[in-house]
């Protein structure tokens, strides 16, 4: 799939679903997304060693500090987490099932990639996830 990607191109339900083009779009799009979130996360690491260099005078400075600290760690791992949820989107344009419903094998849609390009769900599938979720945890208090 060495598709040729127009920069002006935008996927149309006009076209035939999860085509090279609409599958060059969206890897474009994750490998641009990863590439921002890496180096977002080399900017945090970068500001934790810095301050982990500075002394810091009163114990209120260095709780704010331990605070902030815990904070950027928090989101770095969530940037982590979503990293690996990227790789696994490039894994299933590679194999042929990205686009396609995790559940049932019905197309996502482009309105929800184009929204959430690592989705695995399609909405409705997501809707009865999230109300099968909702019930065990009402059946669980």
């Amino acid at each position: 799939m060495a598709e040729e990607l127009n920069s002006n191109y935008v996927p149309s339900p006009d076209e035939e679903y999860m085509n090279d083009q609409q599958l060059a779009y969206f890897r474009a799009k994750l490998l641009n997304w990863r590439d921002s979130l890496l180096e977002e996360a080399q900017g945090t690491l970068a500001g934790l060693r810095d301050s982990a260099h500075h002394e810091v005078g009163d114990d209120v400075d260095r709780a704010t500090r331990e605070a902030d600290q815990a904070l950027e760690l928090r989101t770095r791992d969530r940037c982590r987490k979503l990293v690996h949820k990227i790789d696994q989107a490039l894994k299933r344009i590679d194999d042929g099932s990205y686009g396609y419903c995790e559940e049932t094998g019905e197309p996502i849609g482009l309105a929800r990639l184009e929204a959430r390009p690592v989705a695995t769900l399609s909405v409705e599938a997501q809707e009865r996830r999230e109300i099968k979720e909702r019930q065990q945890l009402s059946g669980a208090v």
